[in-house]
């Protein structure tokens, strides 16, 4: 499934704030996933998985704190003066899960309360980058202190659901729920509660335009299956990419990241082409674009469908591009359409 969706990593929970270990974690005495529950080793029957059966990365999700760990409890009740939770507990846990499964990605959070000294972040991620089994491979967020969030890290979170609205100096990632409004399975989620496909690949593509990342969270059941509702989004995500990925994996973003003229359209670029990818489908048989300057051998095609498109240039900047009559059986997806410019002037 998660294949099917075109993602190029996961990053499961291996321990959220309530402290449970989807591992058989030797410091989380009998509140962990071989001792409690399905007695097994979640974490390690995935990561084989996708290690042995994708090309996808495997990440690690983990939190720092606990909602009700008593040593968390004691150290936030000493204004975080001393450190038993940290030593006892919670990076023992990190270096055993860097260490057992060897992950691409690791995804901290749970940070907030207190500073990056107080959770010895700094010691963490120093072995991490330099003496670890994943030195030379390893991504890791933002979220290792109070004073790190959307200051320090391999690529920035900042906050959940975070989309700037502007291109950002560094790399970023977009964490957002297929769910409005949950991070975990809910059984009285009315469908209104769901991103459509045409939703979630707008905050997708805008996401992108702007240099993100997007980490799209679907919530599994207490039996730990993937509801068909998030199912579907992940297929119809993957469908979509199977047409247009090529606007979207290892591209940057354009000087412009949205057009001028044209409502809904974001750009993006790879190597000399630029994509720009319309949310909805023109109204009529022109489609006008503000921010491309063209110049003689220009070119534009629609991903997905055969063929040059006709254009004109317009005054002063832009184009025109004239869109023929296409039948239904032809169009090359559902939703968001790509047109690829090649051969554009180039613009300082």
């Amino acid at each position: 499934m998660f294949s099917a969706s075109g993602a190029e990593y996961v990053v499961f929970v291996s321990k959220h704030h309530e402290g449970y270990t989807n591992w058989p974690s030797n410091h989380s005495f009998n509140w962990n996933s071989m001792a409690v529950g399905p007695k097994r080793d979640i974490v390690g029957e995935l990561a084989a998985a996708i290690k042995t059966n994708t090309s996808i990365h495997f990440g690690l999700y983990h939190s720092l704190f606990e909602w009700f760990h008593p040593l968390y409890l004691q150290d936030k009740e000493n204004n975080f003066s001393t450190q038993n939770f940290v030593i006892d507990k919670t990076m023992p846990e990190l270096y055993e899960l860097v260490n057992t499964y060897k992950p691409d990605v690791i995804w901290s959070d749970g940070d907030w309360e207190a500073s990056s000294d107080y959770w010895q972040s700094k010691q963490f991620l120093s072995w991490l980058y330099t003496d670890s089994p994943v030195k030379d491979t390893v991504v890791t967020n933002d979220r290792w202190g109070s004073d790190s969030t959307c200051h320090h890290g391999g690529f920035f979170t900042c906050q959940d659901r975070y989309q700037p609205g502007k291109l950002q100096p560094r790399k970023w990632e977009n964490a957002m729920t297929i769910d409005k409004r949950s991070w975990g399975y809910r059984r009285n989620a009315p469908l209104s509660d769901y991103l459509s496909t045409q939703e979630l690949l707008a905050t997708f593509i805008e996401t992108v335009s702007f240099g993100g990342n997007m980490l799209m969270n679907v919530g599994p059941t207490k039996e730990g299956t993937i509801h068909p509702i998030f199912e579907e989004r992940l297929r119809d995500v993957g469908a979509w990419l199977n047409v247009n990925g090529e606007a979207i994996r290892s591209s940057r973003p354009w000087t412009s990241q949205n057009d001028t003229i044209t409502p809904h359209v974001w750009y993006t670029m790879k190597n000399s082409d630029v994509y720009a990818i319309l949310l909805d489908w023109p109204t009529g048989s022109t489609l006008s674009l503000g921010a491309p300057m063209t110049q003689t051998g220009t070119t534009v095609q629609l991903l997905g469908y055969s063929g040059n498109f006709m254009w004109k240039a317009r005054s002063g900047r832009g184009i025109d591009i004239t869109i023929p009559p296409i039948s239904a059986n032809k169009i090359p997806c559902k939703w968001a359409w790509t047109f690829k410019l090649s051969g554009l002037a180039t613009m300082y």
